[in-house]
């Protein structure tokens, strides 16, 4: 059975470093995803390789990222999300080092496939954040651990291109290993962990069956471009991942504990905002592309911009910056709106700044325009993905749906690598054997970008009307303490006592509604006062158990008043109105 946990446990305090220690955390990990980005034309002669087997460095880092995130958020909800994190950023390092002491194919594969894995931290920061900090913290901080995916990004790009301008490829690798032992330590000496887990055991044939259909899926979306679209290779590899998925998904309608519970999954709320976040994937990835190339072009071709490497990534990085620094503006907007109007709102922006686009591409500060307008609307949009998972699932199942939307932004991002491959390579003119992207090409990646976004704005329409919860809208101590009251009068409240009638501290507290599922659980503080919310009225059964003492089991009918229910471990349950 899975837990599920409503309420956070009284005393329960997270220093003020927490946030930007799990912000950078998530930033280290993103870099990986672009680590390369700046030697992507040069890895078949770095590697002595040709050039369609050295693709194989990043689509190895976008598959293992992919499989990971859902895998490791489940993890982090059984057996801790903390311990969870260490072990993605520790895999990290192992994988950066591997890389760095090699300019062997097949090895740098390996090292390549362990620095993706960390993409699963992500999600383990943004429950994390919910486990931990007070309501009126909570939207601004997942809003800034979400956009860390396309803050590193963006970041790493004017860093990665000034290292290999000037130095060794190589060593962008010892300094993501060095930024991953730095993660490491820092989140053991701030980041406590939580208390919250979800119950069961890990379902391992869920996991392999998702691992599986995802890379038989992921798999010919990056490389059907070499393959060819139509060849049997890439349309065998498609429908065998449509045969395996559909196998797993009725599989995991049928485990107790699912590694993905299919049926939160298909609530509105989840599906929609999940089928966007593949939308907003596919936008952000479109500009990583595109503008690079642009500004690089040498002027001779009549279009390009024909600035150096390093010049091309810092008039691209305020795109991740814009991102970081939009956390707080989604805080206040979401606390007055909700995060589905934001989310729209960001959509809005994007559309805007893609549009703008076409027009902006025949001076490079026209690209510091194009990225400010596209950060601002990706951060937004990326923010309120975390508030409507968060808003929409039990807290015990925070990891595991979070890894999933995280998965989908994944997917995204790779339909868009693949789609805008494609477009730029036919499109493209060849000289002297060289393929050199035109501007059709570029405007024509935008047109789909555009797309992409009109189809995501369509998606967020349809989202149900959010979830107003005391902690995605308080905006201030007095409305958070405000909230919590609120919160009180919709639930039970009251102590868990030993038998000599003391108090008993972290007593774990599980509220099971009429059909025997669990509706919320809770931890007692040290003064063994317990709250839990209720998601409607009705009977429900509140058990009780602590090391030490017998289990409490007492039936409690939810009235709507304030009458408290203590929990008396030495006594038999009994019926009780709350």
């Amino acid at each position: 059975m899975t837990q599920s946990t409503t309420d956070r446990p009284a005393g329960r305090a997270a220093s003020g470093a927490v946030v930007p220690v799990l912000a950078f955390a998530g930033i280290v990990v993103a870099v990986m995803q672009t680590l390369l980005v700046p030697v992507i034309k040069d890895l078949p002669q770095l590697l002595d390789t040709a050039p369609s087997d050295a693709t194989w460095v990043l689509t190895s880092t976008l598959l293992s990222g992919a499989v990971a995130t859902p895998i490791m958020g489940r993890l982090g909800d059984l057996y801790g999300k903390r311990r969870m994190l260490i072990t993605s950023l520790a895999v990290m390092v192992v994988g950066a080092l591997v890389s760095a002491f090699t300019s062997d194919l097949l090895t740098m594969i390996v090292g390549r496939t362990l620095q993706g894995f960390a993409m699963g931290a992500i999600p383990l920061g943004i429950g994390l954040m919910r486990d931990m900090l007070p309501r009126e913290r909570l939207g601004s901080a997942m809003a800034l651990m979400s956009s860390s995916i396309g803050v590193g990004g963006g970041l790493a790009l004017p860093a990665a291109a000034l290292v290999a301008q000037h130095s060794d490829w190589h060593v962008l690798f010892y300094g993501a290993a060095g930024l991953g032992v730095l993660a490491i330590a820092l989140t053991l000496l701030v980041v406590p962990e939580s208390p919250m887990r979800a119950e069961g055991s890990f379902d391992l044939p869920g996991a392999l069956g998702l691992s599986t259909g995802l890379v038989l899926f992921l798999l010919p979306i990056t490389k059907g471009s070499d393959w060819g679209w139509t060849s049997g290779t890439t349309l065998g590899l498609f429908a065998a991942a449509a045969v395996v998925l559909v196998l797993w998904g009725v599989l995991e309608l049928r485990v107790k504990a699912p590694l993905v519970d299919l049926r939160t999954t298909a609530r509105p709320a989840v599906l929609f905002t999940n089928l966007a976040s593949i939308m907003v994937g596919v936008s952000f990835y479109v500009v990583s592309l595109v503008l690079p190339q642009l500004l690089q072009l040498p002027k001779s071709t009549g279009y390009g911009l024909g600035q150096s490497m390093v010049v091309a990534g810092l008039l691209v990085a305020p795109l991740g910056l814009t991102m970081m620094f939009t956390a707080p503006v989604y805080a206040r907007l979401s606390a007055k709106y909700g995060p589905k109007v934001t989310l729209i709102l960001g959509l809005l922006i994007i559309a805007i700044g893609y549009g703008a686009g076409l027009g902006l591409m025949s001076a490079p500060w026209q690209s510091l325009v194009i990225s400010v307008l596209l950060g601002a609307g990706i951060g937004l949009a990326y923010s309120s993905l975390p508030a409507l998972i968060v808003g929409a699932v039990p807290a015990s199942e925070t990891g595991a749906a979070n890894g999933l939307n995280t998965l989908m932004r994944s997917i995204g991002t790779s339909v868009s690598s693949a789609v805008i491959g494609m477009v730029l390579a036919n499109t493209a003119n060849h000289v002297g054997g060289v393929a050199i992207p035109t501007m059709h090409g570029f405007r024509v990646s935008f047109l789909i970008a555009t797309a992409a976004v009109a189809i995501g704005l369509l998606l967020a329409l349809f989202l149900p009307k959010p979830n107003r919860a005391p902690q995605l809208r308080a905006s201030s101590e007095e409305d958070a303490n405000l909230a919590r009251a609120e919160a009180v009068l919709r639930g039970f409240r009251g102590r868990v006592l030993a038998a000599d009638g003391s108090p008993v501290a972290r007593a774990k507290v599980t509220l099971i509604d009429r059909h025997g599922r669990q509706a919320g659980a809770t931890l007692s503080g040290e003064d063994g006062n317990y709250t839990l919310t209720v998601p409607a009225g009705g009977a429900f059964v509140l058990a009780a158990r602590a090391t030490g003492h017998g289990p409490l089991a007492s039936s409690a009918t939810h009235a709507g008043d304030e009458r408290p229910v203590d929990l008396d471990l030495s006594l038999p349950g009994e019926t009780v109105s709350a």
